[in-house]
């Protein structure tokens, strides 16, 4: 109303309307307002009123815009209205009775990107610029509004070696159905970013000669990757196919030998965890023998499964981009060719790695599909990259396409180009965004930015390119409710959104708005048969849901044969909500449920409203409460055993496994986690998360090395502090070293690798570890690294002798020059003498010393 006197003042204004003449301008004013509004109301009332139509409360607010007045005194009439219209129904409605439940966002985690771009969103109080107006972070928290902008103020600061790229990280947000709300995320690329490469290779016989290449371009490929990040790491595995007819020859010598100079056939094989040591990948990949098989495809999906799957094997971090290097120059099998060999168990997306890295159930399970690969690679950020040659390149192009995160690049015939293709899928991968969902249907999610270009307009896209270290991208997302699932537990969801091949998620815990309060059991405005429906329905917020055979605004109207159907009610559970007669799985019968028979035998529907079932509990590796060993199954809940525990009985009880080898205080997990299903869950601090199998590991934290290194060094080297024979007996009991010309770590028996220098400047390795009776082992360098031995006066009297040298070829070289100037100018000098055109007795310039003068003036006389 304001608004309109302010634009009819501007009317006047610009009318003239002299302001001496109050009473007429003031009249002038008032037909002017009432011609307005009676023409709004009249447009109002002429349009269709959505609200209405709705005649219960859960409808109601899921119709934007309207509102339920749930007053026992209200009286008849629509309860359903628009706020935002002067309706008869929201005057006589007290505000405390209104159910017009607001959009409400609450922010649990909000950790500060990284490395933000200079000029970024700042902190508290900074305006937030480059999308449709500008936003105030300080004011960006309050609820209720129809977007929400996160700045860099507000939440905490990430901790001491954790990696942000995403900001927010977790929201809690109530959504009212079909309102749309936005929120912003931004992006960065960090610098430094944690890179896991895992190289896994056809090793059938056709790629011998990329296998050589490979093995030395091992410390090319690290080096060339450290320049785009110094944390990186990596590892190698090979595969051929299933070892079953007719993908491999089956005959006892082909087995052995299935082609000259190959190694017997095999479907999997990791070779190398993910680790810095560039010449062990270097060495595996030589060590490694190529194989034969008698058909064109390979086995490759099988060895993808399980590179992806074993994660504690393969060594993936969980704060990484993992690569996955896929190199062949073949097609593959996928799922339903197992059936070729008999083999018809579909693959269960399982790690089966034995001890020394096969995969065992190459030759019991089918392949996996490429759905099944899909999901695994999503489920674990994972980028697969293909490095596949001409002849099959479209192929992978193809199944590139399918796979979440995947590209493809051409392979050359010996593989001399794989670090250069490595590195350009590794820059495209890096330099783009890409974000994914996984919210359900009745959920829309758009995504909007300008990605870097802040005077562009907002592109309704959820990817962006050419992003480097430091950039910082903003995308708008809007949710909204389609519809509101009939399922009541599914009115909460939990939204991941994250960017394709990056471990980092913005968690979203949606609770969608899609049923008022007064509807549920307990609230103070539902009764169960009440009075004021004739006894025979149900209050919800100020009306009658009728039993069946009951009609009428307050149930007070019944059938002739309603004596006869009233006994259902006894076959409803009344404590639920939209519960139907015998829970929809049997029928009444003398106010008795009857429930249904299964197929099965071991399979049994009861209870008193057939509400119970022993099939419906959670199932572990396909079994029933992890079958009966664990627990069993009674009314949808798992009764486990004494020492299982968990929703499905697949956890132990015991913490033994959870005692970290050689351990005195006897502390579970170090005292840095919890023992969870046998397996340690390691926590993490402000100076970083603990790792290792046991907890024992931390950035920050110092290990065992330099209280073994004077020992070591005594025992082995005879140098160091104790080198004296006494003092090394005495002082170093706990061990004796053994010895090895090379020292590798190997992860089964968690050895930590240690590496000096000595006083003689000579470097030295060592790993130690427990063994099964928790003693402590060393296994030591044989002979230490020295550097040669430099002869210092030798090289001070070479120099010397170099510059004296130097000295006197350059005083011989200026005599040479002056002397060969010297003749040439005696030379010319002597040739224009001898082209002088004058006497050479004489000198033509000169002249005599007398001369002859006359007065012109004087005139003698006589």
């Amino acid at each position: 109303m304001m608004e309109i006197r302010q634009q009819i003042l501007r009317i006047l204004s610009i009318m003239e309307v002299p302001t001496t003449k109050y009473f007429l301008r003031n009249c002038l004013i008032l037909s002017i307002l009432s011609t307005i509004v009676i023409a709004q109301v009249a447009q109002r009332l002429s349009s269709p009123n959505p609200c209405m139509s709705n005649g219960k409360c859960h409808e109601c607010i899921q119709t934007p815009g309207c509102a339920w007045c749930y007053d026992p005194n209200f009286g008849d009439g629509p309860r359903c209205f628009q706020p935002s219209l002067e309706y008869q129904q929201q005057k006589k409605c007290p505000e405390e009775f209104v159910n017009n439940p607001d959009n409400i966002l609450s922010v649990l985690k909000n950790l500060e990107l990284t490395k933000a771009r200079k000029g970024a969103i700042g902190g508290g109080g900074t305006l937030v610029s480059g999308f449709e107006g500008s936003y105030n972070a300080s004011e960006s928290w309050s609820a209720g509004g129809s977007e929400t902008v996160f700045g860099g103020g507000g939440g905490a600061g990430a901790g001491a070696g954790q990696i942000v790229q995403l900001q927010p990280q977790r929201l809690k947000l109530q959504l009212r159905a079909r309102q749309s709300y936005s929120i912003y995320m931004k992006y960065t690329q960090a610098e430094d970013y944690p890179v896991d490469l895992y190289y896994l290779m056809d090793l059938s016989k056709s790629m011998y000669d990329d296998k050589e290449k490979l093995s030395y371009l091992g410390d090319k490929l690290a080096t060339t990757m450290k320049k785009l990040t110094s944390n990186f790491r990596l590892g190698f595995g090979s595969f051929v196919d299933k070892v079953v007819m007719p993908y491999v020859s089956t005959l006892p010598e082909n087995l052995r030998h299935p082609c000259e100079g190959c190694a017997a056939p095999y479907g999997y094989k990791h070779a190398m965890r993910l680790s810095t040591n560039t010449q062990q990948f270097s060495q595996m990949v030589k060590q490694a023998n190529v194989s034969g098989n008698l058909d064109a495809p390979e086995g490759g999906f099988d060895a993808i499964m399980q590179a992806i799957v074993c994660r504690h094997q393969i060594g993936w971090r969980e704060q990484a981009r993992r690569l996955l290097v896929f190199s062949t120059d073949a097609s593959f099998h996928y799922a339903g060719d197992g059936k070729l060999g008999g083999i018809v168990k579909p693959n269960d997306g399982i790690c089966h790695l034995s001890e020394d890295g096969f995969y065992t159930e190459s030759s019991y399970q089918d392949y996996p599909s490429i759905e099944q690969i899909n999901l695994n690679v999503k489920k674990n950020s994972i980028n697969v990259i293909f490095a596949v040659t001409k002849s099959t390149i479209e192929i992978y192009e193809q199944l590139a396409k399918t796979i979440e995160g995947a590209s493809v690049g051409k392979l050359e015939g010996d593989s001399s180009n794989i670090v250069t293709l490595i590195k350009e899928q590794y820059e495209q991968i890096s330099s783009t965004v890409h974000m994914k969902h996984n919210a359900s249907s009745a959920v829309s999610i758009k995504f909007f930015t300008r990605c870097l270009n802040d005077s562009g307009a907002l592109v309704n896209t959820d990817k962006c390119g050419n992003i480097k270290v430091g950039d910082v991208v903003t995308f708008k997302i809007d949710l909204e409710v389609l519809k509101c699932p009939k399922n009541r537990a599914d009115h909460f969801q939990t939204i991941h959104i994250h960017p394709i091949g990056i471990n980092e998620t913005l968690i979203i815990d949606l609770e969608m708005l899609c049923e008022c309060d007064c509807e549920k059991p307990g609230d103070k405005y539902y009764k169960e048969y009440a009075a004021a429906c004739s006894n025979m329905g149900i209050y919800k917020c100020g009306i009658c849901e009728c039993y069946p055979g009951a009609y009428g605004p307050h149930c007070e109207c019944l059938p002739d044969d309603l004596t006869a159907n009233a006994t259902t009610t006894d076959c409803i559970q009344r404590n639920l909500p939209n519960a139907v007669e015998c829970s929809g799985r049997g029928q009444c019968v003398c106010k008795k449920c009857i429930c249904e028979t299964r197929a099965s035998e071991n399979e049994r529907i009861y209870g008193r409203f057939c509400e119970c079932d022993n099939f419906s509990c959670d199932r572990h590796d396909g079994k029933l409460c992890s079958g009966p060993d664990h627990g069993t199954c009674d009314c949808g809940t798992c009764h486990c055993k004494e020492e299982w525990e968990g929703p499905n009985c697949g956890c132990i009880k015991s913490k033994a496994t959870c005692y970290a080898p050689g351990v005195v205080d006897g502390k579970i997990c170090s005292g840095h986690g919890t023992c969870q299903c046998g397996v340690c869950k390691c926590e993490t601090t402000p100076d970083g998360p603990y790792s290792g199998k046991f907890c024992e590991r931390c950035p920050t934290c110092s290990d065992r090395c330099i209280e073994f290194r004077d020992c070591v060094q005594c025992q082995q080297y005879h140098t160091g502090p104790l080198k004296n024979p006494e003092d090394c007996a005495k002082n170093c009991t706990a061990f004796t070293p053994s010895s090895a010309d090379e020292i590798t770590v190997n992860e089964a028996n968690n050895e930590i690798l240690c590496a000096y220098y000595d006083e003689d400047e000579c470097r030295f390795t060592y790993v130690y570890f427990f063994d099964n009776e928790n003693k402590i082992q060393v296994r030591a360098q044989k002979e230490r690294e020295c550097p040669e031995k430099v002869y210092v006066p030798g090289i001070v009297l070479g120099v010397i002798a170099a510059i004296v040298l130097i000295g006197m070829a350059v005083l011989l070289l200026w005599k040479l020059l002056t002397t060969i100037h010297d003749r040439r100018e005696f030379a010319r000098f002597e040739k224009e003498k001898m082209m002088a055109k004058w006497d050479t007795g004489e000198n033509p310039i000169y002249k005599q010393a007398t001369s002859t003068f006359k007065n012109p003036t004087y005139a003698g006389k006589g």
